[in-house]
């Protein structure tokens, strides 16, 4: 089974995945607008300063989430995403001229990094053994002592969108028809 850290339920992996596809389509973006640079022209404007100190923090946040990730699917998201953030950082403060490179690479990156996003996210969509399901929730039966064909019923209800009965307590009148 994956361990993950940080990417440890299914709305976490899809919150990511957004993200990555978000910022993908800026980095695309990226290609119509080209970068100048604070250093080569002199004094940068206040718009480059603060996408400086933004790419300088989402840098430094991935990467602390790289140190917190526990698999290496998780672990290699993370590091594209970082990678990603920091040749952001570069071009804004050298430019297109000085880094041609850093745009191209931060497009690989970020589609990468969608790549192992849908992954992760996939890893939770798949269809749960039997074996795993607490007795609780297997076909047949149910709480409160319901059997028969109710039970079976209600059972293949519940777990056909995979949800165990512990988790379902407002729906348990399936029994008491």
């Amino acid at each position: 089974m994956n361990d993950f850290g940080v990417l440890n339920n299914r709305k976490r992996a899809l919150i990511a995945l957004i993200h990555s596809l978000v910022f993908l389509g800026i980095a695309i973006h990226g290609f119509a607008s080209p970068k100048a640079g604070v250093l080569l022209r002199g004094a940068g404007g206040t718009g480059d300063f603060i996408l400086i100190g933004i790419y300088l923090t989402v840098a430094s946040i991935l990467a602390w989430l790289v140190s917190l990730a526990r698999c290496t699917k998780e672990r290699m998201y993370f590091i594209l995403c970082t990678g990603s953030a920091t040749f952001g950082l570069l071009r804004t403060i050298f430019g297109d001229a000085s880094l041609p490179a850093a745009q191209y690479l931060r497009v690989i990156l970020l589609t990468s990094a969608v790549v192992v996003g849908t992954w992760i996210f996939r890893s939770y969509s798949a269809p749960v053994t039997e074996n795993v399901l607490s007795e609780e929730s297997r076909p047949g039966s149910a709480p409160g002592g319901c059997t028969g064909g109710r039970a079976r019923l209600a059972s293949a209800v519940f777990m056909k969108g995979r949800i165990p009965w512990s988790e379902r307590p407002n729906l348990r009148w399936a029994c008491a028809l």
